[in-house]
């Protein structure tokens, strides 16, 4: 007996030894299906088993948002895409240190985005060129804004061709059932949200490859700077609640609807089916691309004014020695071709 209370209290005591020694970290998220590796990670119990204390802000609507959380220290890291480009333009000295949502074997990764509109709106589905003169929301900065700006390229029209709204994608299926917009451009799980609630609602197109998803953990480089162990520590927590979710992501769907406001199981389900296609922490050269093209994209139509060194704000060392470290977490998906494959010093050349 006072063998095996012994035995309790050593537990016990080690347990809040190694409780005492886990390093705290905030991390911030927004409300989408590609961002649930973050609080997999959290629930799952992998933080702690890399070392870590860490706490998730709540879910907000856009990467603006987040980033705006981030300078505001109310996270150190976060989870945001074609945001951080305008961040970086106004001087925010962002480092992206791996991918939450994107491809390292391919350029073209968009399966978690769709346009929807209204049965009514005269959009036919498939059909882009009748977008022509139709009122499409879109949340401005970010990767549904860089979306529905390719779906316009593919289609021979401009954004003076439609009327675009900025909407953050939580609203965006009030405002197609109020009929203030004709469709919406958003990432998951917003469109099949809509799709379930707006009677007639049309999928106009799902995914098609017209852009290469931008999805980075993001810090000011500032941090950065100081604290290398925690960041391959998060990175390779992450990388193992990605793995989990790609084997299990009836179980991973579940974890959404915790997460994301609102958000139904079979949603959340049917979400999780596009997000796996597109789910791989890893950085190569076509993350480089994907984050040098949105520029070049926005410059070209006028939206930004100037444009950045993609070297100067993607960091591979850390993801890198994840990837060496823990190839079993990386071990399900594809290999990275020779041809992208990035390594220490690495520079992209457009």
């Amino acid at each position: 007996m006072i063998r095996s209370l012994l035995f309790a209290f050593l537990l016990a005591a080690t347990s809040w030894a190694q409780a005492q020694n886990l390093v705290k970290l905030k991390a911030g998220m927004v409300t989408g299906i590609d961002q649930i590796g973050l609080p997999i990670a959290l629930e799952r119990g992998f933080f702690e088993k890399y070392g870590l204390d860490v706490t998730i802000a709540r879910p907000y609507a856009t990467g603006v948002d987040a980033l705006n959380a981030l300078q505001a220290g109310e996270s150190e890291i976060v989870q945001v895409g074609v945001p951080m480009i305008g961040a970086v333009l106004r001087g925010m000295d962002l480092v992206a240190l791996g991918n939450y949502s994107g491809s390292a074997t391919r350029l073209g990764s968009d399966a978690t985005m769709a346009l929807i509109a209204r049965a009514d709106s005269g959009i036919a589905k498939g059909d882009l060129k009748t977008l022509k003169g139709k009122r499409i929301a879109a949340s401005f900065g970010t990767i549904n804004h860089l979306y529905i700006l390719a779906l316009l390229e593919k289609a021979g029209l401009t954004p003076n061709d439609v009327t675009l709204v900025n909407t953050p994608p939580p609203d965006m299926t009030v405002a197609l059932l109020a009929k203030g917009i004709d469709a919406f451009s958003a990432w998951d799980p917003w469109p099949i949200v809509a799709l379930k609630d707006v009677p007639g609602a049309v999928e106009v197109i799902r995914g098609g490859d017209v852009i290469a998803y931008l999805g980075y953990n993001v810090a000011l480089r500032s941090w950065v700077a100081k604290n290398g162990a925690s960041i391959e520590k998060f990175l390779a927590a992450v990388s193992e609640a990605d793995q989990w979710m790609r084997a299990n992501p009836k179980a991973a769907a579940q974890v959404a609807t915790r997460w994301i406001p609102g958000l139904k199981a079979d949603v959340a389900e049917a979400a999780m089916a596009f997000n796996i296609k597109q789910n791989d922490r890893r950085l190569s050269a076509n993350n480089y691309r994907a984050l040098w093209s949105a520029q070049d994209r926005l410059a070209r139509l006028g939206i930004l004014k100037s444009t950045f060194d993609v070297n100067k704000h993607i960091d591979p060392s850390f993801m890198l020695k994840v990837m060496a470290s823990h190839p079993k977490l990386l071990s399900d998906l594809p290999p990275i071709p020779a041809s992208v494959a990035v390594g220490q010093g690495y520079e992209f050349k457009p």
